[in-house]
């Protein structure tokens, strides 16, 4: 079992090491990351510029590799440059912060990577844990967070797709972890409509020149049913099965284009 860990976080990032400790004992996990910070990038890719990849000893001693990139560079070189297989799983985060809605899923980082490894064949799991605080949000390297439940959370998940493989028609998971938890009990959910309202700060330079500062407030819309709910109102994991394949309905466009 070779397996695959990701993330936007960076590879110094405390969530990378946590996704590693979860399943450690499931298989050989090889640890493909970018070089920096990189939310908020969703699938971008490298195109224009060349890509380094370099060894890094990880925190707990292991190796490592850090990518000039973006994650879905990191993702891609992992699977065609640095592994001498595919991976039968992969696994994009532990992310600080959620993912969760249709808003924000293709603009996500941590979702980019976990979409590249998805486009292979390859089951993913995309796994984020939530996070009160917002100054640790964009964190470049170590965050003081306990990952304890989370890494329970992601081992049982990737035993279940090990075991049984994705459902038919689903691609990859997208797995939120509350912050304080309920329960341990995995809510089953589809998208919410979006995890922000947008919020556009205009400042101004020294001289008198503005900027912009793209923000968000929390949205509070989430319906019964949704991982929005399901992670802030009843405050237990939620496992969303996604698809690769946008095509919407054919046969409403046909009726609709006569």
């Amino acid at each position: 079992m070779k397996i695959l860990i990701s993330n936007d976080d960076g590879i110094n990032s405390s969530g990378i090491l946590a996704a590693k400790e979860a399943v450690d004992e499931l298989g050989h996990v090889t640890v493909v990351a970018p070089s920096s910070q990189q939310s908020g990038i969703g699938r971008a890719l490298t195109l224009f510029e060349p890509l380094r990849i370099s060894g890094v000893q990880l925190k707990d001693g292991s190796r490592g590799f850090s990518v000039s990139g973006t994650p879905t560079d990191a993702v891609t070189l992992g699977i065609f440059e640095l592994m001498e297989e595919p991976p039968t799983l992969a696994i994009s985060g532990i992310n600080t912060g959620e993912n969760i809605g249709k808003g924000e899923l293709t603009t996500s980082g941590t979702m980019g990577a976990a979409m590249e490894a998805a486009s292979y064949g390859i089951p993913t799991i995309a796994v984020s844990l939530q996070v009160s605080r917002g100054d640790i949000k964009f964190e470049d390297g170590h965050v003081d967070i306990d990952y304890s439940f989370a890494k329970k959370i992601l081992n049982k998940v990737a035993k279940n797709v090990i075991d049984k493989g994705l459902p038919e028609g689903v691609d990859l998971l997208n797995l939120n972890i509350p912050s304080n938890p309920s329960s341990e009990k995995i809510a089953i959910t589809s998208l919410g409509d979006r995890m922000y309202n947008p919020h556009i700060e205009m400042r101004f330079d020294p001289r008198g020149k503005p900027y912009y500062w793209i923000d968000g407030t929390p949205f509070n819309g989430d319906v019964e049913g949704t991982d929005g709910y399901a992670l802030k109102t009843l405050k237990v994991p939620t496992l969303t099965p996604l698809s690769m394949d946008f095509t919407s309905n054919l046969d409403y466009l046909s009726k609709w284009f006569d």
